[in-house]
């Protein structure tokens, strides 16, 4: 049986401690993806094979994370169903999304590391585009944006999402960050050392840890750029606007209080740059299957 990472116990001390002992830890391969995951038995093996085939097609170097948050079906076992680039990490009950992908990203070695969601709602060539700008080093982390000009939108959104939408990411604009005002778009990338920096702290366990992955990444003083992406698809998610909006609300306000007379955090530890890489085009065996202001 293909092996899993060990559970990460959700706490900030923990998180602080595996990324010191991660600090330093070696690249071992071009590019991770992380999915984070949620009883998604029945649509996870499609989000699979579609990427398999892409990042096939594409020669990278890649592992597939998925970042499993509890799951009571079949989720945990799929990815290893899909071959040895291929694996789950586990947190030991349901926690949000946050921590699912905190895990997950400490625990990835990729010389770029990214997450995107489970529905696979944007083109696949934009996780492209965002590892070529993170491995020349024209950067250190990537947000999609669906609020740039150059974004489409082909996927069909209700009404009261729409409006959510648009309240959620006036009041980020306000409280979090003036230039990363679409800070719920499922789609970064980080170079290895950012995700250490930046996930090592990240704090808010549901919904919005990515306006906290905004925040910090803007106060580290970490280069990030925003890429537009093409929406294609949106399928029903885990996020229940009536469940989860006054959370989210509350974790903004909350996250801008108690930062509010922040204004820079030092890293952790010194970046170890390398010279920007190619990618290593080495298959595995053919049987198995902006600097922030």
């Amino acid at each position: 049986m293909h092996q899993t990472h060990p559970i990460l116990d959700w706490s900030l001390a923990t998180a602080a401690q595996t990324a010191a002992s991660l600090c330093g830890k070696r690249a071992d391969h071009d590019f991770s993806v992380v999915v984070p995951a949620y009883n998604e038995e029945s649509r996870l093996p499609w989000t699979l094979a579609e990427l398999r085939r892409f990042l096939d097609q594409w020669g990278i170097d890649y592992r597939v994370l998925v970042a499993d948050d509890g799951s009571s079906d079949r989720t945990p076992s799929l990815a290893e169903q899909m071959g040895a680039r291929f694996s789950t990490v586990f947190l030991d009950r349901h926690r949000g999304k946050g921590a699912a992908v905190r895990n997950a990203m400490l625990r990835a070695t990729g010389r770029v590391v990214a997450f995107t969601d489970a529905d696979l709602p944007f083109e696949l060539e934009s996780l492209r585009q965002a590892y070529q700008f993170v491995g020349t080093q024209r950067c250190e982390v990537v947000f999609g944006a669906r609020d740039l000009a150059q974004s489409s939108n082909r996927a069909k959104r209700k009404l009261s999402r729409t409006i959510a939408t648009f309240v959620f990411r006036e009041v980020v604009k306000r409280l979090v960050s003036h230039e990363v005002t679409d800070t719920q778009c499922g789609l970064k990338a980080f170079s290895l050392h950012a995700a250490e920096e930046v996930f090592s702290r990240v704090t808010l366990e549901g919904f919005s840890f990515d306006a906290e992955v905004v925040f910090l990444t803007q106060r580290l003083g970490l280069n990030f750029r925003r890429i537009p992406v093409n929406l294609v698809r949106e399928y029903a998610s885990s996020l229940n606007l009536w469940r989860d909006t006054l959370p989210m609300f509350r974790d903004i306000v909350g996250l801008w209080w108690r930062n509010r007379h922040l204004q820079e955090l030092a890293p952790r530890h010194l970046p170890t740059f390398a010279p920007p890489f190619a990618p290593t085009f080495a298959p595995m065996a053919a049987d198995e299957p902006k600097k922030a202001a």
